[in-house]
């Protein structure tokens, strides 16, 4: 197990962790949550000892091997397959020494029986089926069949941090240390992940603000909290309650405790003088001093901010017709695109990485020049446009304030500063220069300018990189209340879920809707993980007759998910529809409970009214029983 034992972490002056003890049990797969600056990442570096402690000691299993994912990759032209190999060092050393033999006179008796010891030891380590392992990590990153031969060095920096991950989950670790895997993955790669990981049988600590990853991949969670370490069973959600149920507890603890020290210090305050009462103030001073304070729970978010109420009026806001999308007009992406962006649509686009999203949001937005057909656009439509490498595009010796300023001209300071703050950019970090922000800061301020702008159109590709939790959970928040068009690719699948009602499939050069949720996606996309590793995974190993062919079995995965379609859609619409009624429940039971209902002045609508809540609570139940059918009947399919 992994123990820190009375354990002092510090960073130059601030104090990380102070005197904090815990245990880790082998095999557990860990989430590290709290906030951006806490000291996660340090944690990290304190395990595989690149910081030591102030105080106090770390120990780890004996001959543990720890994986982690590097921050750098070498400029080398070895392939990517042979990159991901070199994760697994004992494979690289038994092969050495197998070759190293193998040159030897092959008279030599002993090198004979070195060299078989050692083709045992490859056998013992998997060492047949590595190149097929690390052709299944490249295939569930999202490194096509051809890349896998291709030198490191002719690969961008995304795709570099993705041949680290895969470096990284090649080595038959015990530990493992995963800070921020999916920053650089798409939707599809982070599904891979996410199951890739709920297999991993090592020791598994996490670091990511995706809940929704937490959720289904971790057992634990450690949260930094004011320089010490406390630990919830189970996941993200059920440290949420965990974490509410105690600060509940603790503002009931405080308050009370509040009205004591009232009591006390009324009582000194009203006594002190008096020789006869003197005694019992001096007590109650001294009971006072020695009492422990229990602090105030705070659990506010520092964001805060909404998107104004989109004025548009035209019913149509885009529509690309006959259009080819891309970069050659001989190799079009996406060739021969007929679509429509309608002013109500809310929708989530998915697919493989390279299958084209960012080509269509390109050519949507105008960045991207059509190849031949039309593209048309209502009168002055406003479309606010978020993609990772607009980062880039913001003025590093300009502040915050002045990105405003520029947008706005003739805005009062403070009121600028003000929509700032919603942002968490208060005081003296509103006028520096944003040459010193982190990644985080960039993408909050980039988001600020475009909520300011008042997109009647809002374009999302990827926004939650480089956002921590709260960040993710305000901008939700903001998007479910946003009344105009809303397109996003994301890899958060609490974002995508949250905000969007329908799925377009952005797949081998098509356009299509989805008819699925996020759930049928997850196996759309290891089913097509699957195919292109090549590997035959669809035996069950608990039976020993093989399972089908691969398209077999693609097939009949195909026609499950066409049975189960009319059923889950009719569940969404259902949950949609009870999700209205409880809203309008809600509004009318506040009006009957209000005095208002019964003056005399409401004497006509409030038949109306009562006859609608009972009509509200047939429909529900109604609907609930129906919910109830339909799950079963998914169940039995």
């Amino acid at each position: 197990m992994i123990r820190l034992n009375r354990l002092t972490l510090a960073r130059g002056a601030q104090v990380l962790l102070d005197d904090v003890s815990l245990m880790i049990h082998d095999r557990h797969k860990v989430g590290i949550i709290g906030a951006n600056g806490c000291g996660k990442t340090s944690l990290f570096a304190l395990l595989r000892g690149v910081l030591l402690p102030e105080r106090g000691d770390v120990s780890l299993p004996k001959q543990a091997v720890i994986a982690h994912v590097a921050q750098e990759t070498p400029n080398v032209a070895a392939s990517a397959l042979d990159f991901v190999l070199d994760g697994d060092r004992e494979l690289r050393v038994v092969e050495a020494a197998i070759t190293r033999l193998q040159n030897v006179v092959h008279g030599d008796h002993d090198d004979g029986h070195a060299l078989a010891e050692w083709h045992h030891r490859f056998e013992v380590i998997d060492g047949y089926r590595a190149r097929a392992r690390a052709g299944e990590l490249l295939a569930g990153l999202g490194f096509v069949h051809a890349q896998h031969h291709a030198p490191v060095n002719t690969f961008s920096g995304g795709w570099r941090m993705r041949l680290n991950l895969a470096q990284a989950l090649m080595c038959r670790s015990d530990i493992l240390l995963l800070d921020e895997p999916t920053n650089h993955l798409d939707l599809d790669a982070v599904l891979w992940l996410e199951d890739w990981l709920r297999r991993y049988r090592g020791t598994l600590l996490l670091i990511t603000h995706d809940r929704d990853f937490l959720d289904s991949v971790v057992d634990t969670i450690i949260h930094f909290d004011q320089c010490s370490l406390k630990t919830y069973s189970g996941n993200y959600a059920q440290f949420e309650l965990e974490r509410a149920a105690a600060l509940a507890n603790q503002q009931a603890t405080f308050e009370k405790q509040q009205r004591t020290i009232a009591h006390l210090q009324g009582f000194i305050d009203r006594f002190r003088a008096k020789a006869t009462k003197a005694k019992q103030a001096q007590s109650r001073l001294r009971q006072l001093e020695k009492l422990t304070r229990v602090s105030a729970a705070h659990v506010d978010s520092p964001f805060s901010f909404s998107f104004s109420p989109s004025d548009s009026h035209a019913r149509q806001l885009l529509r690309l017709e006959r259009a080819d999308l891309g970069y050659r007009a001989d190799a079009p992406v996406l060739p021969s695109v007929e679509c429509a962006i309608l002013s109500d649509v809310r929708l989530g686009l998915l697919g493989p990485n390279g299958a084209g999203k960012s080509t269509l949001i390109k050519s949507l937005t105008g960045h991207l020049p059509l190849l031949r057909g039309t593209r048309h656009s209502a009168r002055d439509l406003r479309i606010g446009y978020f993609a990772q490498h607009q980062l880039d595009t913001l003025d590093p010796k300009a502040s915050a304030l002045l990105h405003l300023q520029r947008l706005d001209p003739d805005a009062r300071e403070q009121s600028l500063r003000d929509f700032l703050g919603g942002f968490a950019f208060h005081g003296e970090q509103a006028t520096q220069t944003i040459a010193s922000f982190s990644g985080g800061e960039r993408a909050r301020l980039a988001l600020a300018l475009i909520v300011y702008a008042r997109p009647q159109l809002l374009i999302l590709d990827e926004p939650t990189n480089h956002l921590d939790i709260e960040m993710r959970e305000a901008l939700t928040e903001a998007l479910q209340a946003y009344n105009g068009a809303l397109i996003v690719v994301a890899h958060d699948r609490y974002l995508l879920s949250a905000t969007v009602d329908d799925f377009w499939l952005v797949h081998q050069g098509a356009i299509a809707p989805f008819d699925g949720d996020l759930d049928d996606y997850r196996r759309f996309v290891l089913d097509h993980v699957r195919d292109e590793a090549g590997s035959d995974e669809t035996a069950d190993p608990a039976v020993g007759q093989p399972g089908p062919d691969r398209k077999t079995q693609k097939r009949l995965d195909a026609e499950a998910r066409q049975r189960r379609a009319p059923f889950v859609k009719r569940q969404n619409d259902i949950e949609k529809t009870l999700e209205t009624l409880s809203s309008e429940r809600a509004v009318l039971e506040h009006w009957l409970a209000s005095p208002d209902a019964y003056l005399d002045d409401a004497k006509a609508r409030l038949p109306a009214a009562l006859a609608r809540q009972r009509e509200i609570a047939k429909i529900t139940a109604a609907l609930e029983t129906e919910w109830l059918e339909v799950g079963e009947a998914l169940r039995t399919l």
